[in-house]
């Protein structure tokens, strides 16, 4: 579970980075990520990470389907961390 977390965190802190690099390269007009790929990594349990990142970076914020898919990343990491803390802890004799 340890591992889980830690690689949720990088992973998320990763989808962080990639909107602020997104909202540079929109400013300077330079080569940019596709929304596709911005979506792919918030469903991919980058939920948090990329909500943070538009929050900060003001970057996406005025499209539905981006507001929708940080709920629907959140959403899915929530799902997922639960059924891995319920396997883990499925089995425990707890007293």
């Amino acid at each position: 579970m340890r591992l889980y977390i830690l690689v949720v965190l990088v992973w998320n802190r990763f989808v962080f980075c990639c909107y602020g690099y997104d909202k540079r390269q929109a400013r300077v007009k330079g080569w940019r990520l596709s929304e596709k790929s911005l979506l792919t990594m918030t469903y991919l349990l980058g939920g948090v990470g990329a909500y943070l990142g538009a929050l900060v970076f003001h970057h996406k914020t005025k499209k539905w389907y981006f507001q929708l898919s940080w709920m629907l990343g959140i959403i899915m990491l929530l799902l997922v961390s639960y059924y891995l803390w319920r396997m883990t802890n499925e089995w425990k004799i707890h007293f």
